[in-house]
């Protein structure tokens, strides 16, 4: 447990990113409170204005939490949202081949001021490449070490009055492959991949390889809604509330425990190598 005490005091850590196969879950490990409180923090002081009852494990149950941002979030308290119970965000940074989010800078810097861990997604376009795409994302996030990994957005977008284009499953997926193959090349860390119900059906995107998935599920849970899928991230409601935050935004858990997210961001070489199984604690596929 001594390298939990180094640990709290070294800065700018290098987190370790994705490329590797999706591993077996690992055995829950029981971690100190004071530890926990470091990288996990207290109980998220969160509200929804549309909430569910959702059947089995709620989002409550999870312990690590946290929001994605765009532009419809223009005013941010990144210090009082991470006070509050955030431990992650993810931001919008680019869509198609030529729009970049205009706040995405200003949140980007405002989270990582606040110690936040932070990752960029990229919203794809099916009207351009998937080398273009990736080159435009390139261009506009930074490479930085300790920043989570980039997030591949893909789903049908009904609203589009550009591009009206509905790919097969098979180019959808191979799609999606080009773009995570480029990304990856460049940032040393295979994307997250971000989805919905209806997308995940008709295309099987979820037979993608070595990815983690961040699914969408406002209706029930992931188990329910995405039968036999692995997950790392859950976005379970888009009303939430969060101290700091002025207006709705999306909320997150991640589907591990403290101990798996600690592993999840690469930090393995801190955690004991035995520690017996907890009731509570939930293990998850990593792939980093």
């Amino acid at each position: 447990m001594r390298n939990f005490f180094i640990l709290l005091m070294i800065t700018g850590l290098v987190a370790c990113g994705g490329g590797r196969k999706a591993e077996k879950p690992t055995t829950p490990v029981k971690l100190e409170p004071r530890v926990v409180q470091t990288f996990v923090g207290g109980n998220p002081k969160f509200a929804d204005s549309d909430p569910v009852d959702f059947k089995g494990r709620a989002p409550s149950r999870y312990p690590v939490h946290g929001i994605d941002a765009a532009r419809f979030q223009k005013s941010v308290d990144w210090n009082t949202a991470r006070r509050n119970g955030v431990n992650f965000a993810f931001i919008k940074a680019t869509e198609g081949g030529d729009y970049l989010d205009p706040m995405f800078q200003e949140h980007w810097n405002g989270a990582r001021r606040a110690g936040l861990r932070h990752g960029a997604y990229h919203f794809y376009y099916f009207c351009r490449t998937p080398e273009e795409q990736a080159r435009w994302f390139i261009r506009n996030v930074p490479k930085e070490a300790s920043s989570l990994p980039p997030v591949l957005d893909i789903e049908w977008n009904h609203a589009s009055p550009s591009c009206k284009r509905r790919p097969s499953g098979a180019e959808a997926r191979h799609e999606a492959e080009r773009f995570i193959k480029k990304i990856t090349a460049h940032y040393g860390r295979r994307p997250v991949v971000y989805t919905t119900v209806d997308f995940y059906r008709d295309t099987d995107i979820g037979r993608l390889k070595g990815v983690d998935f961040w699914l969408r599920s406002v209706a029930g849970h992931p188990e329910q809604v995405y039968p036999g899928a692995h997950w790392a991230f859950w976005q379970y409601t888009g009303t939430g509330s969060v101290p700091g935050i002025k207006g709705n935004v999306d909320l997150n858990v991640f589907g591990g425990g403290a101990e798996n997210w600690l592993q999840w961001l690469g930090y393995r070489k801190y955690l004991p190598l035995e520690a017996p199984a907890g009731d509570e604690a939930q293990t998850v596929a990593v792939s980093n």
